[in-house]
């Protein structure tokens, strides 16, 4: 089965400081995976990324648009250091 992307997902994020400062779970085809460690963090203008390894041992690269308040997965790596 291929997965086109960007996919839209939902996010339960933790908020503290700003709006969902880091990913705590994300729901992919309805399936809730827990995020183990944010490896990575990016700000743009429109949108924040985030790379985050999840508990299936995938990494996912995910992206929140913050004026949509929309998440999306961008891209999925079987393992770290593999496209």
């Amino acid at each position: 089965m291929s997965m086109e992307f960007p996919k839209k997902i939902e996010v339960v994020a933790y908020s503290g400081y700003r709006a969902n400062e880091r990913p705590l779970y994300l729901v992919l085809d309805e399936q809730r995976l827990e995020v183990k460690d944010t490896l990575d963090t990016w700000y743009g203008v429109e949108h924040d990324y985030f790379k985050v390894l999840a508990e299936d041992g995938k990494v996912y690269l995910i992206k929140w648009h913050r004026s949509l308040d929309l998440w999306f997965v961008e891209k999925i790596l079987e393992r770290l250091g593999r496209h």
